[in-house]
């Protein structure tokens, strides 16, 4: 099983190859020395509980799921530049400028995304996100110190940058803070149990696995409803107002995601399935007029697994791209 940082080296090399316009299966090799995901070791997360403050520099292109403060500093032109940061299902992530040195009228340019964008899509998408696209992007050049702390809507934001003159730079603070009812996520690992409450809100949610997983719902309440119902089309739930789907897919935007299955009856027990699919989501669309829960449990599937079928197990997808 993958460990974490292997995970946060993958999602960075999927960046890199979207880049380049390469396939996003890419090996990734044993860390070195210098390897900036090494800072995710249990050493280090115990060294810091203390109450210290982690500092490193920067690369071009990062990954962070730690809080600290972080520093570029170019030593070249750098024109195509992003950090990605992640926190745990519950956790929201505040990012702060603490000094800034680029040149905006130049052509530099320093922005914070709510959320997180690779090879042009989004998540949270459009329709899971509660501000516009445009809102969703803080820009230093446009608000210098008038908005000096941006804190995103769910467990990941992104910072993109250009500096083109050697020695400029930044350096941000990175904390989280504790989100109640966490709605959009993307899951640091490729195993995990997890429940979705949206109280009497009218809004979707969507937990995103990049993974091919093996994916067993346990319990789903959404107000008064009862039984399972799978999508068959024409017939679906989007008339139910409340309900849960299943999306399978290779990008990352859930409104561009092939439909698996519905779900917006409640019940008791164990619905599973097995998606092969580059990325896995769950995702909750609720009215605001009820309490809605899902519970669900997954993990990595593995290729013995698309062999063996289990009784209670939905159809299965995507296979062919495993």
């Amino acid at each position: 099983m993958p460990s974490a940082f292997q995970f946060q080296c993958h999602l960075v090399l999927i960046f890199l190859a979207a880049s380049k316009g390469e396939t996003r299966y890419l090996e990734v090799r044993d860390a070195g020395e210098d390897d900036p995901f090494l800072l995710l070791s249990e050493d280090l997360k115990r060294e810091l509980s203390a109450g210290q403050i982690y500092r490193r520099s920067l690369r071009c292109i990062d990954m962070l799921s730690i809080e600290g403060q972080f520093t570029f500093t170019a030593d070249q032109p750098q024109l195509h530049c992003a950090t990605f940061f992640i926190g745990e299902p519950e956790e929201l992530i505040t990012v702060h400028y603490d000094f800034v040195n680029i040149d905006c009228h130049g052509g530099d340019f320093l922005k914070v995304f709510d959320g997180w964008i690779l090879k042009g899509e989004k998540f949270p998408s459009s329709l899971d996100h509660p501000l516009t696209t445009s809102q969703r992007y803080a820009d230093f050049c446009e608000s210098g110190n008038i908005q000096r702390s941006i804190t995103s809507s769910q467990n990941v934001a992104m910072i993109f940058f250009r500096i083109q003159q050697p020695g400029n730079g930044f350096t941000v603070t990175v904390k989280k803070s504790s989100n109640l009812f966490p709605c959009n996520v993307i899951s640091q690992t490729p195993s995990g149990r997890f429940t979705m409450v949206i109280p009497h809100q009218h809004r979707n949610c969507s937990f995103s696995i990049i993974y091919p997983v093996v994916i067993k719902i346990s319990d789903l309440i959404l107000g008064h409803l009862n039984g399972l119902f799978l999508k068959k089309p024409p017939a679906g739930c989007a008339g139910m107002g409340d309900f849960v789907e299943l999306l399978g897919g290779a990008g990352l935007d859930p409104s561009k995601m092939f439909p698996l299955a519905d779900l917006c009856h409640s019940f008791h027990g164990s619905a599973q399935m097995k998606v092969g699919c580059d990325n896995t989501v769950l995702r909750m669309v609720s009215s605001g007029k009820h309490i809605n829960r899902v519970t669900f449990e997954y993990h990595q599937l593995d290729l013995q697994e698309t062999e063996t079928r289990k009784e209670n197990s939905i159809e299965e997808f995507c296979f062919p791209t495993i």
